[in-house]
C-alpha cells in the first residue's frame, strides 16, 4: 500500500510513501497532488507485479553500468572481448558514456546510429557497434535497472555490400599451392578442399588427423591476442570431422612425415614456430598469389570460399556444406553461397538429361536383344533366310 500526505517540514507539494519489493520504506515528493497520486498507484501496481525499478539505480551512468557489464561478461573468447572493449571505448561510450540509464530513449539510440552511418562506417560495422551497445541495455534490463531497452524499433543500414568472394578452380588451387614454399603446399590444398578456418588451420595437430579412416577433426583455432597467440575453440564453438578425400591424405601423410613436430602442429614456419597468420599473409600468401597471376584481391579466406563452390558444383545440399564448413546456421550458408545452388542444380539437371538420352539408346539395344536373341546379327540372318524360303 502507499500513503499520500503533506510534504514534511513545511515544504510545498505533496510525499508518496510506499514499501518496496524488499520491505523498505521510500519516499517521493510531487509538487501536485494529482502526480503524486497517479505515482502511488503506479507504484503499487509495479510493485505487486514485481516490476518495481530501484530509482537510485536507474540513476548509474551508462559508463558504470558498461564496465560493471564487461567485467561480469564470461561467455566469450578473449578476442571477442577485445572486440567488445574497442566497440564500447571507440563509438559507444562517447555518445552514450555520461547519461544515466534511465534517461536514454529510443530516439537517442536512433541518433547514435545516425552518427556512425554519417561517419561512413561499414554497414556490418554499424551493426557490430549497435549490438554491443544494445547488449548493455539488454542487460540492464535483466539485472532490473530498466524497464524496457531503449533499442527499439531500430532501422539499421542494409549490408548489401559483401566483400567479393573469388571462387578458384581446382586448377587455380593446384597453381597456388605450387608456387608455394614447399613447407606451405599441403596447407593450401588443405584449406582449400576443407574449408577450415585460418586459425582452425594453424591449429591443427597430428592427433586430430586419422589418415587411414580419412577424417580430420576440427576442434580448436589460435588467435593472435596482443602478439600471444592462443588457443581456443572453433568460431562457433562447436567441434566437426570431415572426412577428407584420398589425395589429401596422401599429400598430409607426405607433409608431416617431411616436416616433423615436435608439439604435433602440422603446418609449421620456416623456423619451426606456430604460423602467424597475419606474417604468413603479408610475407607469403600476398607476394605468391600476385607472381602466379591469380585474380587481383584473392584473400585467403576465399579458399573456404572456393571449398564452398566445389561441394556445390557436386552437387552437395546446403546442409551438408553447412556441416563441412561449420557454420552456425544454414542461414549463413544460404546468405554466402545460396546465389550458387541455382547453378549447381542447372548442372545436375543437365546430368540427368545426359543419362536419360544414354539410357534411350540402351534401351533399344535392349528391345534388338530380345527379339533376336543374344547373338543379334546371326539371329536376323536366319530370320531372313526363313522368310526366302517360305518357311
Amino acid at each position: 500500500m502507499s500513503q499520500i500526505r503533506r510534504a514534511p517540514g513545511g515544504r510545498p507539494g505533496y510525499q508518496v510513501r510506499y514499501y518496496d519489493p524488499l520491505g523498505q520504506r521510500r519516499t517521493r515528493t510531487f509538487l501536485l497532488k494529482a502526480d503524486a497520486r497517479a505515482f502511488a498507484v503506479t507504484v503499487a501496481a509495479d510493485v505487486v507485479r514485481g516490476q518495481w525499478l530501484d530509482p537510485s539505480l536507474a540513476r548509474v551512468t551508462f559508463e558504470e553500468y558498461a564496465s560493471q557489464w564487461i567485467a561480469t561478461k564470461a561467455d566469450v573468447s578473449e578476442r571477442t572481448r577485445i572486440n567488445v572493449v574497442g566497440r564500447l571505448d571507440n563509438y559507444v561510450l562517447p555518445y552514450f558514456g555520461s547519461m544515466p540509464l534511465a534517461e536514454i530513449r529510443p530516439v537517442h539510440v536512433r541518433a547514435f546510429v545516425a552518427e556512425l552511418v554519417g561517419k561512413k562506417l561499414a554497414p556490418s560495422t554499424v551493426k557490430a557497434i549497435y549490438l554491443t551497445g544494445s547488449q548493455v541495455f539488454a542487460q540492464a534490463v535483466v539485472d532490473g535497472i530498466l524497464a524496457g531497452s531503449p533499442c527499439q524499433a531500430v532501422k539499421l543500414p542494409s549490408d548489401r555490400q559483401h566483400d567479393e568472394m573469388h571462387f578458384l578452380t581446382p586448377e587455380q588451387v593446384n597453381v597456388l599451392a605450387s608456387a608455394m614454399p614447399d613447407r606451405f603446399r599441403v596447407a593450401i590444398l588443405t584449406a582449400a578442399y576443407t574449408g577450415l578456418r585460418a586459425g582452425e588451420l594453424w591449429a591443427l595437430r597430428v592427433g586430430r588427423l586419422n589418415l587411414l579412416a580419412a577424417t580430420l577433426d576440427a576442434v580448436e583455432s589460435v588467435i593472435d591476442i596482443n602478439g600471444t597467440l592462443t588457443s581456443g575453440p572453433t568460431k562457433t564453438g562447436r567441434r566437426r570431422s570431415i572426412t577428407l578425400p584420398r589425395f589429401l591424405c596422401d599429400e598430409l601423410g607426405t607433409h608431416i612425415g617431411a616436416y616433423p613436430s615436435a608439439d604435433g602442429f602440422v603446418f609449421k614456419s620456416a623456423h619451426g614456430n606456430q604460423v602467424r597468420h597475419q606474417n604468413f599473409y603479408r610475407r607469403t600468401f600476398r607476394p605468391v598469389v600476385a607472381q602466379a597471376g591469380l585474380p587481383q584481391g584473392l584473400r585467403f579466406h576465399d579458399l573456404r570460399h572456393t571449398c564452398a563452390a566445389l561441394l556445390i558444383a557436386e552437387g552437395r545440399h546446403m546442409e551438408e556444406v553447412k556441416h563441412y564448413l561449420g557454420h552456425s546456421s544454414i542461414r549463413v550458408t544460404s546468405d554466402r553461397y545460396g546465389h550458387l545452388f541455382p547453378q549447381a542444380r542447372q548442372a545436375i539437371a543437365d546430368a540427368l538429361d545426359a543419362t536419360y538420352r544414354a539410357s534411350l539408346g540402351t534401351a533399344a539395344e535392349t528391345r534388338n536383344e530380345t527379339a533376336w536373341g543374344t547373338d543379334g546379327v546371326q539371329s536376323l540372318a536366319e530370320h531372313r533366310q526363313t522368310r526366302i524360303s517360305g518357311g
